[in-house]
């Protein structure tokens, strides 16, 4: 063997690195907002004195293997303790430790301090979506998964955003210290956008703070970032940052539709619709909603997710049904809808239900029913 070329294939590894470590793309991000730089400031700072701490204890030990080694006749030295040496090397790591701590500190505290805000949102996570809620404001709805089903079954070919894209993302302006009010309706899910630098737990019963301030437009991409069930992989977060003005414009247009869409549920309350109509829209909300775990043909997975087709609850106990499809099942994977669909939504996927897959109950039920259900329960 070489000895003199022993080290040339580290050398060109190395030299093929990225010089800047921002490029490296197994490094931290350094996202975008003031709070990510200072973390990704305090991680590279922290990173450097980790190697030259590395770099001088190993290349000691090395040194001492080398120099010292039996080969060369050296005498192995006969000493039992040094009282200088002890404390030096409890002192160095002590200094070592408080230098790490005095930027890491203050980036911590500059992380938790959400005063003056000036747009608070609320973030409910649930089994398996987010749910936004504008305190200022007039406004909240749910955010879910928009990849479709088709391309997660290697169906279609997968898309540039694959698993991280939503049918409604979180809205917020640029240049606006924005305060989330972290928490969760069943289990414990995390909140995590890395070009924010925030990641914060959604506690079932606690509320969690973090906060951001984006100086530039874009769209942001993160996810759940804890293990809260089946379903995890798919619970992304995409926020879009907008210009003041267009956040404006955007608030008052959803603002907007809320409120049409609430006129028009009242206006549902005095209809009777057709059969035709709610088994269809229910088909559609069912597939999209509880297909994938009670199964597009309603036999459920055992042990599982109950069945559907011929449920004593779905064929006999229409109140029962309405009220689990509202409110979810404490202690289960099922999730409440009341908050997610309209009252039309509902009522037609409790009929759909309640009439396919040989169930031929032949009740419909109205946003009438839906609504009924919903002032018992207050």
């Amino acid at each position: 063997m070489d000895l003199k070329n022993i080290g040339l294939p580290w050398l060109a590894a190395v030299a093929t690195f990225p010089s800047d470590a921002k490029d490296m793309p197994l490094n931290l991000s350094q996202g975008v907002t003031n709070i990510s730089e200072q973390v990704y400031d305090l991680h590279m700072t922290i990173f450097y004195i980790c190697c030259i701490i590395g770099f001088i204890v190993f290349g000691a030990m090395f040194y001492s293997i080398v120099r010292h080694r039996k080969s060369r006749g050296v005498k192995p030295a006969n000493f039992h303790e040094s009282t200088k040496v002890e404390i030096l090397w409890t002192a160095i790591p002590f200094l070592i430790l408080i230098g790490m701590a005095i930027p890491a500190t203050k980036t911590l505290i500059a992380m938790e301090n959400s005063d003056d805000a000036e747009l608070t949102i609320q973030v409910t996570g649930s089994q398996w979506k987010w749910h936004y809620k504008y305190f200022e404001h007039d406004l909240e709805f749910y955010s879910v998964l928009a990849t479709p089903k088709k391309q997660i079954e290697n169906k279609l070919a997968k898309g540039d955003n694959y698993l991280l894209e939503v049918d409604r993302p979180l809205v917020i302006p640029t240049n606006t210290k924005v305060r989330f009010l972290m928490t969760s309706d069943d289990v414990i899910h995390s909140w995590w956008v890395p070009e924010f630098a925030v990641k914060k737990d959604a506690n079932p019963g606690f509320i969690n703070e973090a906060w951001t301030n984006v100086p530039k437009a874009g769209i942001y991409r993160g996810q759940c970032a804890e293990l809260c069930g089946k379903d995890h992989g798919f619970m992304p977060v995409v926020v879009i940052a907008k210009e003041q003005a267009d956040f404006d414009a955007w608030l008052a247009e959803q603002v907007a539709k809320q409120k049409a869409k609430q006129e028009e549920e009242q206006r549902l309350l005095a209809m009777q619709l057709p059969e035709q109509e709610l088994m269809e829209l229910g088909k559609r909300t069912y597939d999209q909603f509880c297909a994938a775990c009670h199964q597009p043909n309603g036999q459920g997975l055992p042990g599982m997710f109950p069945a559907l087709a011929g449920s004593e609850m779905v064929t006999k106990d229409a109140d029962g049904h309405i009220d689990i499809v509202l409110y979810g099942k404490t202690g289960t994977a099922m999730a409440g809808y009341g908050k997610q669909l309209s009252l039309k939504e509902l009522a037609a996927v409790v009929t759909y239900e309640r009439n396919a897959w040989g169930n031929d109950t032949g009740e419909l039920i109205q946003a009438a029913d839906v609504q009924a259900r919903k002032n018992a329960a207050e």
